[in-house]
């Protein structure tokens, strides 16, 4: 970019030939002579690159002839919203030679691309999103600024939290440990699934809190009964009402928890870990947009239906029964008061958690807890044998049967952040019997989907498997992960070489990128961006090695599973980057 001005051409020459292409270090500048007045544009079109210099004018409308985009000559505005505006630059003329001033962008470059962000997300424009999010970056934005951006826009727009919200959410987290490229993909990826939620939705009415100010046990008792009922509006007012009280983050997720946990699994698990994630979304984007963000997950809650509808909680063993037992007798152990711990024994419960036995598991729970286990401690071992369901995946199960594996353990990870979000102070624990129910549910999901593990596949890296076919160099082991993503059956073999990287003693941080890299590269579904986030989450939730081991082991066979894609976003992501370099896409058209 130059604030001086550079010879363009004679305006006799631009006349007779109605159109000029300017080229040097800046980006190439057409000039366009119509009805008497000069235009100076970026000669590539916004959309995909193309050379304007090859469209037609007419009526002081220039139209790409690649996908007939059309723009507005003096503005270098679009008609045709998905491709974008056309940058101009100044452009004078002094005793007929034309000089140009190849500045092209918007003078505050930050609140035009939060505009437009806002505009692509309104219309569902990968392309426009993608930009939108790369001139945030180049504009010094913050990363999670846009992902309040796209949150407060899908919170104001979708009148249920959705998928995308949870993607958006789940990839934010993992922002910090990502390089540049990869955050920018990810807040991409993130923005452009709310998008789609948004798309065709309808825009949630206006709700207010009650003019009373109910106590918090009230409130409690009320929510659980309008979400019993299956009464939205009423339960929207509650909710409202409870946060105008005390929007702190241990209140409300003891309201809502409480009457999440009211259904056992409810949605497979989905309406437990979307209360969850719209509680990280808070922690992110800050706790003063609770108003806005939390009304969005009572529909899904109150709407959600229930485990205990279903026949393979009730028979052969009476599921939710048995869970209703040990319900009083976990609460009780963990409010018998004074300190809990240290208790060290997770890994032991976590294997005892994977029982053919269903009362055994119920009995280890209750027993870990009398032996001195905090809620901390329960949702970490309970995270830890989800995994562990994941990691030893049969290969005789369906492909389909990954999903049912994949819902306990994401499941299970939001019961552990719950329970740490609403502490484990001894003086609560009468309140918060409700989420130690989540306890409970998590373990019984375990224990109905021991039939993945049946056989039970093989863990690399023990049992003799050494591992020392494989590359020993951390930047061999990534670019070896990374070829196996770009073939399909490759889940044992991922799998080994994330084995190997851990074994020969490498950054964590560094295969956990690589992961993330390979996710960002596909059009992944929503469950791997679940997957993904919730195993860092919980891998780095543990100092024993071989525990971390097992939990990345299954967030990659996971993800192998379900790789390659046709990857055609990144491919919408490139090109916006190319575009924002300047590049000539199309320069030998």
């Amino acid at each position: 970019m130059s604030d001086e001005l550079q010879y363009a051409g004679t305006l006799d020459e631009l006349k007779r030939r109605g159109r000029l292409v300017v080229r040097g270090s800046h980006r190439p500048i057409l000039l366009i002579h119509d009805r008497d007045r000069i235009f100076a544009l970026d000669n590539r079109c916004p959309h995909m690159g193309f050379p304007l210099e090859q469209g037609s004018v007419e009526d002081g409308i220039l139209t790409c002839h690649w996908h007939h985009a059309r723009f507005d000559l003096a503005s270098g505005c679009t008609f045709d919203l998905w491709a974008d505006e056309v940058p101009t630059c100044p452009v004078v003329v002094r005793g007929g030679e034309i000089w140009v001033k190849p500045q092209f962008g918007p003078a505050e470059p930050a609140a035009y691309w939060r505009l437009r962000l806002q505009d692509g997300m309104a219309h569902n424009l990968g392309l426009v999103i993608a930009k939108a999010v790369q001139g945030q970056l180049a504009a010094g934005i913050a990363p999670l600024e846009i992902v309040a951006q796209a949150a407060l826009f899908g919170a104001e727009h979708l009148d249920g939290w959705t998928s995308g919200m949870t993607i958006l959410t789940a990839l934010a987290n993992l922002i910090a440990m990502l390089p540049k490229p990869d955050a920018y993909l990810a807040l991409f990826h993130g923005a452009r699934h709310v998008a789609r939620d948004c798309d065709g939705a309808t825009t949630p009415r206006k709700r207010s809190a009650l003019a009373s100010r109910p106590d918090a046990s009230t409130l409690k008792r009320w929510l659980r009964h309008w979400s019993a009922v299956r009464h939205a509006e009423a339960a929207m007012r509650t909710l409202l009402t409870a946060i105008a009280a005390d929007a702190r983050s241990p209140a409300i997720a003891d309201l809502l928890f409480a009457a999440e946990t009211d259904r056992v699994f409810a949605d497979g698990g989905h309406s437990l870990d979307f209360i969850n994630k719209a509680f990280e979304c808070l922690d992110l984007i800050g706790w003063q947009h609770a108003g806005v963000l939390l009304p969005c997950i009572v529909g899904p809650l109150v709407a959600a239906r229930g485990a205990e509808e279903s026949t393979e909680w009730r028979q052969p063993a009476d599921l939710i029964a048995l869970c209703n037992q040990a319900a009083s007798e976990l609460s009780a152990q963990l409010g018998l008061g004074g300190a809990r711990g240290p208790w060290s024994r997770h890994a032991e419960l976590a294997e005892a958690l994977l029982s053919a036995d269903a009362q055994g598991v119920v009995a280890a729970v209750i027993s870990a807890a009398r032996d001195g286990a905090s809620g901390d401690d329960l949702g970490r071992s309970l995270s830890y044998a989800a995994a562990l369901r994941v990691a030893r995946f049969g290969g005789a199960n369906e492909h389909g049967d990954w999903e049912s594996a994949h819902h306990v353990f994401t499941y299970c990870n939001a019961v552990h952040q719950g329970l740490k979000r609403i502490g484990n102070d001894p003086e609560r624990a009468g309140e918060w019997v409700a989420l130690l129910r989540g306890i409970l549910h998590g373990a019984a999901a375990i224990y109905l989907i021991r039939y993945l593990n049946v056989p039970p596949a093989r863990l690399p890296g023990e049992c003799g498997d050494r591992l020392d076919d494989l590359p020993a160099g951390a930047d061999e082991i990534r670019a070896a992960l990374l070829e196996a993503f770009d073939r399909q059956h490759q889940v044992e073999a991922a799998a080994r070489l994330v084995a190997r990287h851990l074994a020969m003693g490498h950054a964590p941080e560094l295969i956990i990128s690589t992961l993330a890299h390979a996710l960002l590269r596909e059009d992944a579904g929503f469950h791997a961006y679940q997957m993904l986030e919730a195993g860092a989450r919980q891998f780095h939730e543990w100092a024993d090695v071989r525990a971390r081991r097992h939990i990345l082991i299954a967030v990659t066979r996971y993800l192998a599973a379900h790789s390659p894609t046709e990857r055609s976003w990144l491919q919408t992501a490139t090109i916006a980057e190319r575009l924002a370099r300047g590049d000539q896409l199309y320069e030998n058209v």
